[in-house]
């Protein structure tokens, strides 16, 4: 095994895992309503902030494959709970990208290149999707 990541369990359902190529560190705690601190990301609003991260790449690839400047892009996420199993039942992502005159067209092109992003086809189809692109 060639591992690129490590994760290391530091008590109290925290955890630190780190990305072995760079050293980069990020800290993950459980949620307060599953025994946690909620002090840090908690696993899973890591998997929804991993699909609006991979969006936002893939439109940056096809944008610099196409020839097609990008502004500024941010992505508002909320997470949704499921019990009986715990589960992430649905990710609503807000991406407000801005608008530096895009045709319909371009548009279209930087909006699917969003939805074929690894993780959103990672992601299992009972989990809902909700994607909204808002240009200002």
């Amino acid at each position: 095994m060639n591992p690129g990541m490590k994760v290391s369990y530091q008590g109290g359902l925290r955890n630190v895992a780190t990305h072995l190529r760079s050293g980069n560190q990020l800290i993950t705690d459980a949620p307060p309503d599953n025994h946690g601190r909620g002090e840090a990301f908690s696993p899973t609003d890591l998997l929804c902030t991993s699909l609006a991260s991979c969006m936002i790449t893939l439109m940056g690839i096809t944008a610099a494959a196409k020839n097609i400047t990008l502004g500024k892009i941010d992505a508002d996420i909320e997470k949704i709970m499921a019990s009986e199993p715990r589960r992430v039942s649905e990710i609503k992502l807000d991406i407000a990208v801005e608008d530096l005159g895009y045709s319909e067209k371009e548009r279209s092109v930087l909006e699917h290149a969003a939805h074929t992003c690894p993780v959103a086809k990672s992601i299992h189809p009972d989990i809902k999707l909700h994607v909204n692109f808002r240009y200002y």
